[in-house]
């Protein structure tokens, strides 16, 4: 018997579900030591709560809970660490009020601590003799010592059981949140702009005609889209999406209306596109700006009488689709060029929505910074890290090309690439504040080689869309020219220009020399050495009048 019970309270050790292993433990215990009722409890708060029993009335003990303050066998065993044997007619310790309403009472109770691997007890186990003899019950002290060491196995195997248990419902419930954080990672901000948008994007979602979204790259246009889709009456249904711009063209129009066997070489089945894999639901043609020509006017025919053709197909199929279009062109501008159908476009922007970039929202970027810091911080694991205010700072100053994209992207980097539970300015890398076409210097007057007059002529409306940045409106800009579609310097010289520039940088950045110096394209000391030439330092500012 000695080892076919240890082989069956080792085998405990490879159950993982909690509510199985611990009625088999329950169950060989009882055996054991031939009774049929018993039960096992565990410390929860500030009572004692029943999670399994066996034995006739059972039901009316599972999921009780014993109060810390009222005398209980199971609650003298679990805050002392030691077994116990107690007779229920004669031990105050005993919790009467339990079998009230038993039609068979305890006689005698046997109850067992349960340890943790480091011998902390978190429960205890009750094996209960009822019968009036109290002869049922082996208390033999080398028995139930013996006893105490399988007890000690299973009591290891259900703690690990148990905590397996919590820790996948955290992760499934880490899995959910992040789900849903995912999903709506840009639909963040106050700013009243940003809201305007997400206003009507609900009241569009109580429509079923087409939508148009535009904006920049990154600003969130298709999560726009599945927001729409989901307050609508069709999200029980697919939301399926084409970029219309990452596929072959040659591949797309069989990827959006399907083909018949044999319509090109490869078409070995049929198979449908999307348009008919979506019925009842919505569409989302992303970056529809790059739609070839011809595929255009088959999605004003779908728009129009809500049928396809599939490639190869001598029949129409119809369906019914809600589509929503994005794009980050000047679809106006392409219908002047004859490159987008007008026709298309006055179909699709029956309900238009126009996504603002992030840096005219600047507002926003501390609670999508946090947001984005919690997201990640949940997918990794990892503690939740803090940007000080100059980091914060930087964040909030940055054009911000990509958009929210860009700055999802920055977050995750830093998550992973930051040891320290802060983050400062100088450990945000600089190879995300270079190169972009925002960035109104990225290129400058202050270059050692080019000729300076053609890079401020470039970017001239730049300059003049940046005039906010000059602090208090003393410095001289040079105004633009509208005629000539430049910059008019009039009697401005070189000298001149590059002062009112370097101040400029200087403001924009807060007088850090080091941040002006690389939104100037230039090394640290070539711009310190332009200033000490020029005289230009922070004790000399021009006062305001």
């Amino acid at each position: 018997m000695t080892k076919s019970s240890f082989d069956l309270f080792k085998s405990f050790a490879g159950e993982l579900d909690p509510r199985t292993l611990q009625k088999k433990f329950l169950l060989s215990l009882l055996k054991l030591q031939n009774v049929h009722r018993g039960s096992i409890w565990i410390k929860k708060n500030n009572s004692y709560h029943c999670i399994e029993a066996a034995g006739k009335e059972s039901d009316s003990i599972i999921e009780i809970d014993i109060d810390a303050d009222q005398p209980s066998i199971v609650g003298w065993v679990i805050e002392n660490g030691k077994r116990t044997v107690a007779d229920t007619k004669s031990d105050g310790r005993h919790f009467r009020e339990l079998e009230d309403n038993m039609a068979v009472k305890s006689s005698l109770i046997l109850c067992f601590p349960l340890f943790l691997k480091e011998k902390e007890v978190y429960g205890a186990v009750q094996i209960i003799d009822t019968t009036p003899e109290k002869s049922c019950v082996n208390l033999d002290e080398d028995y139930l010592n013996y006893l105490q060491n399988l007890v000690d196995i299973g009591s290891v195997a259900l703690s690990n059981a148990i905590l397996y248990s919590r820790q996948v419902k955290e992760a499934e419930s880490l899995k959910i949140t992040l789900k849903e954080l995912q999903k709506r990672s840009s639909l963040i901000g106050h700013s009243k702009s940003f809201q305007q948008c997400i206003n009507l994007a609900r009241n569009y979602a109580n429509s079923d005609l087409h939508v148009l979204i535009t904006g920049e790259s990154g600003t969130g246009k298709e999560l726009i889209a599945n927001e729409i889709h989901r307050l609508g009456h069709r999200s029980k249904k697919p939301f399926l999406v084409q970029n219309c711009s990452a596929i072959p063209k040659t591949l797309l129009e069989s990827e959006l209306f399907g083909y018949r066997k044999g319509a090109f070489s490869g078409a070995v089945r049929d198979k449908k596109g999307l348009f008919e894999a979506a019925d009842g639901g919505t569409v989302f043609l992303d970056e529809i700006g790059d739609m070839p020509f011809n595929i255009q006017a088959a999605i004003l025919r779908v728009l129009q009488n809500n049928e396809i053709k599939p490639v190869g197909a001598n029949e129409i199929i119809h369906v019914d689709v809600r589509i929503i279009a994005a794009t980050n062109r000047d679809i106006k501008t392409m219908i002047g060029e004859n490159r987008f159908r007008q026709d298309l476009f006055y179909r699709l922007s029956v309900l238009p929505l126009e996504l603002p970039p992030l840096r005219e929202r600047r507002e926003d970027i501390p609670i999508m910074v946090k947001h984005f810091l919690k997201q990640e911080s949940l997918r990794s694991g990892q503690p939740e890290k803090k940007l000080k205010p100059d980091a914060m700072q930087r964040l909030t100053t940055w054009s911000w090309p990509g958009n929210v994209r860009e700055l999802e992207n920055l977050i995750k980097y830093l998550m992973v690439a930051i040891d320290s539970e802060y983050i400062d300015a100088e450990d945000i890398p600089d190879h995300f504040f270079e190169g972009s076409v925002h960035d109104i210097h990225a290129s400058s007057p202050l270059s050692e080689s080019g000729d300076m007059e053609d890079r401020v002529h470039s970017r001239s409306s730049d300059f003049q869309s940046s005039k906010a940045y000059y602090y208090n409106g003393n410095i001289n800009v040079p105004e633009i020219d509208r005629r000539k579609g430049g910059i008019n310097f009039g009697n401005f010289s070189w000298q001149e220009v590059e002062e009112q520039y370097i101040h400029f940088t200087l403001h924009k950045n807060n007088w850090n020399v080091t941040w002006a110096a690389k939104d100037a394209g230039v090394n640290r000391s070539t711009f310190a050495s332009r200033m000490r030439r020029l005289g230009i330092s922070r004790s000399n500012l021009p006062q305001k009048a």
